[in-house]
């Protein structure tokens, strides 16, 4: 009981961070990678809050993280994505102040990457990329880090149209930032403990 309630607070803990992080990233214009970066940019060109286009961009890989890796973990992701659109959705209520656009990218960056970290080393994830992050790396060993990294790469690269050149550039420092914490805060706890202890993944240990 003391284990979950400490996995829970960790849990809440990165949501907070993560959420901070996001919404200095959208105040000063910039975007992140993955399903977070799809929904920023559709918040921009619509009136839908970015918590719910969030949830919205997540749901196939919902299915797909139901399918590769169990319902234990995917309902704890699923809780997780749920969280983090509301929390952030409130946070619209907080005023952050404006700072320079690389002093906001340096400190969201290390936010989301602390925060994200906290969520994957208590057995859950924030969803979309970080599902296939996590499937990656205990499918073929491809450290997570990396696929984030590449895959957020690809998504900021595509936003050049709608930012700028120098607003995604300045994106991309937050992107590194994140995905080297991410790849690099890995607690003696893996995800991997707790998901594959369902049997419903135990046919993909073995596949």
């Amino acid at each position: 009981m003391h284990i979950k309630l400490q996995k829970s607070l960790y849990i809440l803990i990165g949501l907070f961070l993560t959420a901070i992080g996001i919404k200095l990233l959208n105040i000063h214009t910039l975007t992140f990678g993955g399903t977070a970066g799809i929904a920023t940019l559709v918040s921009f060109m619509t009136n839908w809050t970015w918590g719910i286009l969030f949830l919205i961009v997540n749901l196939p890989f919902f299915i797909l993280s139901i399918k590769k890796l169990g319902w234990n973990f995917s309902l704890l992701t699923f809780l997780c994505i749920i969280l983090i659109s509301a929390i952030s959705d409130l946070m619209d209520y907080l005023a952050l102040p404006l700072i320079s656009p690389i002093a906001a990218a340096i400190i969201a960056g290390s936010l989301i990457g602390i925060g994200v970290s906290f969520v994957l080393n208590s057995g859950a994830s924030l969803g979309g990329i970080h599902i296939l992050a996590l499937y990656l790396e205990q499918k073929s060993n491809i450290n997570r880090g990396i696929s984030l990294f590449v895959t957020d790469f690809i998504i900021v690269s595509s936003a050049v149209v709608m930012f700028g050149f120098r607003n995604a550039l300045i994106s991309i420092i937050a992107i590194t930032i994140a995905s080297f914490l991410t790849g690099k805060l890995k607690s003696t706890f893996k995800p991997s403990e707790a998901v594959y202890r369902s049997t419903d993944t135990e046919t993909l240990q073995n596949s």
